[in-house]
């Protein structure tokens, strides 16, 4: 049996419950403004996971970050190229420029702190 068979075979059971009509449209209208199915928001709501739309804006917010990291280390290696050619780096803006490093290594550690956050979360 093809995994997609499978799938949909275990999906196949239906839970009924009541709810107000007015309850219900306001939970279809707030599954429609972030595209998810109210399937999906039920069920993600009661085990405790991240919503669709959820795990889509967490995942571009780590592409993003991604980018700017790639961005500062682009000007790292263009500080780096200038300070070759010209063979030195006077005292202030080395000192200038260690310090930036420091802060940009911190920022990457906290980042990757979150990131093992974020992680986690997507995980359940």
């Amino acid at each position: 049996m093809s995994v997609f068979i499978k799938s949909m075979v275990e999906k196949s059971e239906t839970i009924k419950f009541r709810i107000d009509k007015e309850r219900k449209q306001v939970w279809i209208n707030f599954c429609s403004e972030r595209q998810i199915t109210l399937t999906s928001f039920i069920v993600n709501s009661v085990e405790g996971k991240l919503l669709d739309n959820e795990r889509r804006e967490v995942l571009a917010f780590i592409e993003k970050q991604d980018y700017l990291f790639v961005k500062i280390e682009t000007n790292i290696n263009q500080v780096a190229k200038m300070v070759n050619g010209q063979k030195n780096i006077s005292e202030p803006e080395l000192k200038n420029f260690s310090e930036t490093l420091r802060q940009l290594i911190l920022l990457k550690i906290r980042q990757n702190e979150i990131f093992e956050k974020i992680y986690s979360m997507l995980a359940k």
